[in-house]
């Protein structure tokens, strides 16, 4: 059996599906990618039994259908090094041994039964509705940096998907900081709650194209979400997600409006001066006056800087952990944003000045009491 493909074409599909291969697997198979050929359409899977990615080709030529497992790091290291040009791959269907034809030479190794490779998780029961794949990307964007490594709260390593027949919200948090995404206008026909784990998210939010559409399938153990001719299955958390609602402080009158770089630059210069332990920087609030400051008393350095703004309420003072606070205002995009905060021991509220149309974002970030 045999069959041949552009090399730069193929790189790119083994570039994608590479992300699920495991590098320390529980079980040998796992460091392989599946090929498997059907009417000259190659289809190339990977999996580490959580991340499933699924990538296909068309217009293979090939002289029949068939299946086998290829090491993937040196099938892809062996692409990766050869310019664009047709390659032969020929299996020995006896011994799985296989031949990689270039116009340089040929390269050796040795395949692995098809058989032996994890079944595709079953789409049975499915809920299914589409979603704007730059939407998803943006989503993604703004709370995949949120999420938790603790693994003692499982819930919180992964972003919750709460589907709400016409909108769709995604939630992240660590305890520290929260961040609420809502995509409106789209048409579910179910309302359901599901936890999606943050390490294939990431491989997805990379992978998704600028424009297009996704479509995304969910039951009780699985989501699979298709673009492209590419396919990613993500083994969902069980956990329940803490009610996030509930931390969402509401009367937030004391409202701070400041140009993000500007904000994001003095924070940089500050933060370098804070105590390493808390992270801790002071916003001193006055009329149309930011004053950012931090202090390290066991090293006797602090740093303060003024900065304009729109405030025109009560004078107030604040401490946030300026870690957090680079953290969230790095994956924002617009050029002005505000802080809506009710008193200095409960959480601050930060949203772009202006929002994309059918998207809506909220940030939250606990305070930081003052030391003294």
């Amino acid at each position: 059996m045999k069959f041949e493909v552009s090399s730069a074409e193929l790189l790119k599909k083994l570039q994608i599906v590479h992300g699920a291969v495991s590098s320390n697997p529980v079980l040998p198979i796992l460091e392989d990618f599946l090929f498997e050929i059907k009417k000259k359409s190659l289809t190339i899977r990977s999996t580490n039994l959580e991340t499933t990615i699924i990538s296909k080709l068309d217009n293979v030529t090939a002289d029949s259908n068939f299946s086998i497992a290829i090491p993937a790091t040196i099938l892809l290291n062996t692409i990766k090094s050869l310019p664009d040009h047709p390659v032969t791959i020929d299996i020995d269907e006896e011994t799985f041994g296989i031949t990689i034809k270039s116009q340089y030479g040929e390269y050796k190794l040795s395949g692995d039964k098809p058989e032996d490779f994890p079944k595709l998780p079953e789409r049975d029961n499915v809920q299914t509705f589409e979603l704007n794949s730059e939407s998803l990307a943006n989503a993604l964007n703004h709370t995949l940096f949120a999420t938790s490594n603790d693994e003692l709260r499982v819930a919180m390593t992964g972003v919750l998907f709460q589907i709400d027949y016409n909108k769709i919200i995604f939630v992240a948090t660590d305890a520290h900081k929260l961040v609420k995404y809502t995509i409106g206008n789209i048409n579910s026909e179910e309302s359901e709650s599901i936890i999606v784990p943050k390490k294939g998210l990431a491989l997805l939010k990379n992978a998704l194209p600028s424009e297009g559409t996704a479509t995304l399938s969910y039951n009780s153990k699985n989501i699979f979400i298709d673009f492209e001719g590419s396919s990613y299955i993500f083994r969902l958390i069980d956990a329940k997600y803490p009610d996030y609602n509930a931390v969402i402080p509401v009367d937030n009158n004391n409202v701070l409006s400041v140009n993000r770089g500007d904000f994001l630059s003095s924070l940089r210069r500050i933060a370098i001066y804070a105590n390493k332990t808390t992270n801790q920087v002071v916003l001193n609030l006055s009329p149309n006056n930011v004053n950012i400051s931090a202090k390290d008393l066991d090293f006797s350095n602090e740093a303060n800087e003024d900065l304009g703004c729109e405030y025109d309420n009560e004078p107030m003072q604040i401490g946030f952990n300026a870690k957090f606070l680079i953290e969230m205002l790095n994956v924002l995009k617009t050029d002005d944003i505000r802080i809506e905060m009710s008193n200095p021991n409960r959480a601050g509220i930060i949203v772009p000045a202006e929002q994309i149309e059918n998207e809506n974002l909220v940030m939250l970030i606990m305070p930081v009491m003052r030391s003294h």
